[in-house]
């Protein structure tokens, strides 16, 4: 048996599963904003709840917003900020008295995309979160590719790549530079392209299919944007397949334009490379948490 947590900004949300990949059990809660002390109990206790009514001394596997630094073992570059500078994969396998594996929440994602998801099979597959955040994540045969600094697949903290006269110098990002992927393609990007950020993406993208001129042409915007900066990252890793996760993954307009458009920025005369939705949905990081255990893991 394998336990998977997703540590995220609002909710902590553990799930068991057996050899097969079939879920056993799945607990969550709401994130302890701002407490690590009880961010590590509220860990604890999940999987508590999980092992007394299923499988004793499981593996265990959690996706971060964040990742570990190689130099300090410390928390970094978490968008939940009370965890930065924290040595939480040591206090975590302390708190729960067993090794525990720890990789960025997009990696997690990818992962589970490629062992049974809308990748598998794939030899190299890189998963994208479009979010409140921009995330991304690199699997070359079913092994995470995560660099010496812990860093690869994360494209949303690049330049938005052949920017327009009027997109220069782009907004702030809390990374502390400007013009980031990320603050054009996630959540609040396309809520300001389309001019009101009382609107989710999802509604933006149901009036767009009802024709609303604005919405059409924010979404438009947003895929020629996206399809900007997916041809950059083909032009390095040549990925056989790009999944989509997060809540601007559901815009379904997204797979037919964007393909229609990378080419054009592409280094190459034809592609080959597929967009996909996720499989897994939501449970899709929590899955690849799980995965983070070889196979013959306990």
């Amino acid at each position: 048996m394998r336990i998977g947590i997703d540590l995220g900004g609002t909710k902590i949300e553990a799930i068991c599963l057996a050899a097969d990949g079939q879920e056993i059990a799945r607990q969550r809660m709401a994130s302890p904003q701002g407490d690590y002390q009880a961010t590590i109990q509220a860990i604890v206790d999940l999987v508590g709840q999980i092992e007394q009514s299923e499988h004793p001394e499981a593996s265990i596997g959690m996706g971060i917003p964040g990742t570990i630094s190689p130099a300090s073992g410390l928390v970094k570059n978490a968008n939940s900020t009370w965890l930065i500078g924290k040595p939480l994969h040591e206090d975590l396998s302390a708190a729960l008295g067993r090794p525990v594996k720890l990789a960025n929440d997009a990696n997690c994602f990818a992962l589970s995309e490629s062992v049974d998801g809308a990748g598998k099979d794939a030899s190299i597959v890189f998963g994208v979160i479009l979010g409140t955040g921009v995330g991304g994540g690199v699997v070359i045969k079913g092994d995470i590719i995560s660099g010496p600094n812990s860093i690869a697949g994360e494209w949303g903290h690049n330049p938005l790549p052949w920017m327009a006269e009027d997109e220069r110098p782009g907004a702030a990002c809390y990374c502390g530079k400007t013009g980031c992927i990320e603050t054009f393609l996630n959540g609040a990007g396309l809520s300001n392209d389309y001019g009101s950020k009382s609107k989710t993406a999802e509604e933006i993208a149901a009036l767009a299919d009802q024709g609303d001129d604005a919405a059409t042409l924010a979404i438009s915007l947003y895929a020629e944007r996206l399809a900007r900066a997916l041809a950059s990252v083909i032009n390095v890793i040549d990925p056989d397949i790009i999944v989509l996760g997060g809540g601007l993954s559901n815009i379904e307009k997204l797979y037919e334009l964007v393909p229609s458009l990378w080419q054009k920025w592409a280094f190459s005369d034809e592609l080959s490379t597929r967009l996909v939705k996720n499989q897994h949905g939501d449970s899709s990081g929590v899955r690849g948490a799980a995965w983070l255990w070889p196979k013959e893991a306990p």
